[in-house]
């Protein structure tokens, strides 16, 4: 409460109360409404074009010349025809694609200007089986919408509610596939730090947005709503809580997943330098190099190198509902092959990190399950947590992920979630420290 005297009172900072009660904050709540259900709209025809055409380029295309999966060379042309579509995106149309997913999910919003190249770069390519995630892409389709919006209500002069409104974009779109909108408040605070006042005002148009934005997807009433594909698993194995084993093997790998992810993401610092010049010509020869990382898990595992391209969203769920069906062998195969493919594509293609290395992760827990003491769930929860913790470097907001993907299981798994969450975070802090 202010001791000023009465007469001082103008020249004070408004309290929260006030800014909350001020017309223009209002208004910007009722723009948020307003935005909420357009965006999530969008986001749902983006993420459904997105996934039929990696459906027609990985399933319905083998199946047509005669193959019962994709053989494993099939990477090599659909990796050249990425690089060869992604090059004019990136040195020729504005924004150059999108975020250089290296950096991660930060930076300021992007506009309405940038959006075709956007788009164009992340259904040009995700599909052809770029390792990389949409979530940085739908990030910038809602800041950009939501920037659109502002422009279009004549508010573009107020620098403070364009960046409010394309944060809520932000969020109301990476919200959409990462379970609704409580993973998506929780990034939006984490991510804010220890904002104070500012970090409210910031967080109740984007949780008011994601939240409107997703009725679309759960229904309102006799509606039911539009099904998307979003980042789901299916029953994992069941496991009555983690045990001293659990903990002390537990541990020890979130330091070994920590080590792995980091280091695979500074490759992409390695690509990013070298794609700065000739970057047409080396964009392709990077992506070919992805290519030829998913093609060499194909031979060297025998399984299909759909496993190791794309995402990781389907290969997760497919680990998830039957982790005994992969030899340690292939566990291995795939954490260095897509590994690599992901640190190459970090920068120099257009995507999200987050999937890829969330599936990395999950690949080393249950590869790791095998020792004395540590179940396969377990191994398969900590991995999650770890992974996404390292690359995102938000752990409350990798244990809230880790804890919806694993539905029923979760409040098992709660303690290893957020103590390795928390390891993984520390130790690529570490590692960046020494790396300086």
């Amino acid at each position: 409460m202010s001791t000023a005297a009465p007469g001082a009172a103008s020249d004070e900072a408004p309290t929260l109360r006030d800014t909350i009660r001020s017309r223009g904050y209002l208004k910007l709540l009722l723009l948020s409404v307003l935005i909420g259900a357009p965006i999530a709209l969008a986001c749902f025809f983006f993420v459904s074009a997105q996934h039929a055409l990696q459906h027609a380029i990985w399933e319905d295309l083998p199946h047509a010349v005669g193959y019962d999966e994709p053989p494993w060379w099939w990477s090599l042309p659909a990796l050249l025809l990425a690089g060869l579509l992604l090059a004019p995106i990136v040195t020729r149309l504005p924004g150059r694609g999108g975020h250089q997913p290296v950096h991660g999910l930060g930076g300021p919003p992007l506009g309405p200007d940038a959006l075709p190249g956007v788009v164009l770069a992340a259904l040009a390519t995700l599909p052809l089986g770029v390792v990389l995630g949409p979530e940085a892409p739908l990030m910038a389709l809602g800041s950009g919408l939501a920037l659109l919006a502002v422009r279009s209500a004549k508010r573009a002069e107020d620098p403070k509610a364009a960046l409010v409104l394309g944060t809520t974009g932000s969020t109301t779109a990476i919200s959409t596939i990462l379970g609704g909108p409580l993973v998506a408040a929780v990034m939006v605070v984490e991510a804010a730090g220890l904002a104070g006042p500012q970090l409210v005002l910031l967080l109740l148009p984007c949780l008011l947005a994601s939240g409107v934005g997703a009725l679309v997807f759960t229904g309102f009433g006799k509606w039911t709503g539009l099904s998307i594909g979003a980042l789901q698993l299916p029953d994992v194995p069941p496991n009555v809580g983690p045990d001293a084993g659990d903990f002390l093997w537990g541990v020890p790998v979130a330091v070994l997943i920590g080590v792995v992810v980091t280091y695979a993401h500074r490759i992409g610092y390695v690509s990013l330098r070298w794609t700065e010049r000739h970057t047409a010509l080396r964009t392709v020869v990077c992506a070919v190099a992805v290519g030829v990382c998913i093609a060499v898990y194909a031979l060297v595992s025998g399984r299909s190198p759909a496993e190791a391209a794309l995402s990781g969203q389907v290969t997760l769920g497919v680990l998830a509902a039957d982790p005994h069906g992969w030899s340690v062998g292939a566990l291995v195969a795939l954490v260095v092959c897509k590994g690599l493919a992901w640190g190459v594509s970090l920068g120099s293609l257009r995507g999200g990190p987050i999937f890829p290395s969330v599936l990395l992760g999950a690949a080393i827990g249950v590869a790791c399950a095998g020792l004395p003491g540590l179940g396969v769930t377990p191994g398969l929860a900590l991995g999650m947590a770890t992974a996404s913790a390292v690359v995102t470097r938000l752990p409350v907001t990798s244990s809230v992920l880790a804890v919806l993907l694993m539905g029923k299981d979760a409040a098992n798994q709660m303690p290893l979630i957020a103590v390795c969450a928390v390891v993984g975070f520390i130790t690529a802090q570490l590692l960046e420290k020494q790396q300086r």
